[in-house]
């Protein structure tokens, strides 16, 4: 499948508007829409690149968070028991990362980044 970059863009903005995007993550974005059609947007695109392997988070890593303590104070108990359980589920189907809709568009957007680099 051909990706372009205006479907990057939507693919950006739609990590950007994930609840549980990173507040870097999302300015990283930001400044990339921003440098669009100027001089320092391929800098913009190699620095949104950067901080979305960063972020990206391994399932095994979403695993590991929300079976800890830290997972369960900064989601609730019942909350991080279900994320685990989640995502324990898809690593068994195979995923090799968490699937919340920042980390899926992350992973969409270094899927292609290629395009944001033309």
């Amino acid at each position: 499948m051909t990706v372009d970059k205006k479907e990057m863009v939507e693919v950006v903005r739609r990590m950007m508007a994930a609840p549980s995007c990173c507040a870097e993550a999302r300015a990283a974005g930001q400044r990339w829409l921003d440098a669009l059609g100027k001089a320092d947007e391929a800098a913009e695109a190699r620095s949104l690149i950067a901080e979305l392997e960063a972020d990206l988070v391994p399932i095994d890593g979403l695993i590991a968070f929300t079976g800890s303590a830290e997972g369960v104070a900064l989601f609730g108990a019942e909350k991080a028991k279900e994320f685990n359980a989640h995502g324990r589920e898809i690593k068994a189907k195979g995923a090799k990362y968490c699937d919340c809709g920042a980390c899926s568009a992350a992973l969409e957007v270094l899927d292609h980044r290629d395009v944001l680099l033309k």
